[in-house]
């Protein structure tokens, strides 16, 4: 199986079997119909993937590759919060009638900051210190700024993104890591779709700044299965899996700001069949 496969299933089985849960307790998420929507969930889920070894797609059910990468193109190189500079309709819930998600997710990417060297964007710093002192231990990206939290329509859930550089004796060139921190994640619908995307990013980021993508460290501080999810999951773990897929990037191209979409290349993906008409908790 895809080793993504095995972290997944076995963190979804812990959730549901030593998880605790919400239900009775005051909650802000609720369904389409009005009723509270409870969760039962594990605190401080920590999973690893090595992209040298494989790329960490679910062979479970399909991950739409190209539309993750399509997300992180929208918040990191085109620094938008507006849901028509993006493909997928994942954020039409909570944009306002001209498509804005308020001052939230690419807007904060895109907020200039004053450093000794210069005025700089939040992926602009990224890309300029992993070129000029990639050992740095200062090298990240933040969405969460509380200042901006009344103006944003949603929360951010996966905020912070730290990069690291690590080189062994012998190496060709540098290896870059990521640590993604994440409050909370809604783990049927988003898990994978999350791991998928900051995995396209640290190869994006890597490969611009010419090293190779290693570990994505993806630290949960909430993560939780909502209760109309539980036989969804009990089902979905419970498939057959795959090898996992080849997934690979234009080599080609060595400007962050010049990827698309066109520049993914995937292999080999087999998978389950979709989960049809999730029910999602808003």
């Amino acid at each position: 199986m895809s080793k993504a496969d095995d972290i997944f299933i076995s963190m979804c089985q812990d959730i549901i079997e030593n998880g605790t849960t919400t239900e009775g307790q005051k909650v802000r998420p609720h369904w389409e119909d009005g009723t509270p929507a409870y969760t039962i969930k594990q605190f401080g889920v920590c999973n690893r993937y090595d992209l040298r070894e494989e790329f960490p797609a679910l062979t479970l059910r399909r991950t739409a590759l190209k539309s993750c990468m399509d997300e992180v193109l929208w918040i990191y190189q085109r620094k938008s919060n507006n849901i028509h500079d993006l493909k997928p309709h994942i954020w039409d819930e909570w944009a306002d009638e001209d498509g804005s998600i308020g001052k939230a997710y690419g807007y904060q990417v895109g907020q200039v900051s004053h450093y000794a060297d210069g005025d700089y964007d939040q992926m602009d710093r990224v890309l300029k210190d992993l070129r000029e002192n990639p050992f740095s231990r200062r090298i990240m990206t933040n969405l969460y700024t509380f200042s901006d939290l009344s103006e944003m329509h949603l929360y951010p859930c996966a905020y912070n993104a730290i990069y690291n550089v690590t080189e062994h004796p012998g190496d060709d060139k540098p290896t870059l890591n990521m640590v993604l921190v994440q409050r909370s994640q809604d783990v049927l619908a988003a898990n994978n779709w999350n791991v998928c995307q900051y995995a396209i990013l640290l190869m994006m980021v890597a490969q611009v700044s010419d090293m190779h993508a290693g570990e994505l460290v993806h630290m949960i501080a909430d993560a939780h299965i909502y209760d109309r999810h539980v036989d969804i999951v009990r089902e979905l773990i419970s498939r057959p899996t795959y090898p996992a897929p080849k997934v690979h990037l234009n080599p080609y191209v060595h400007d962050f700001y010049d990827f698309t979409t066109d520049d993914l290349i995937v292999e080999g993906y087999s998978h389950g069949p979709q989960v049809k008409d999730i029910p999602i908790a808003i």
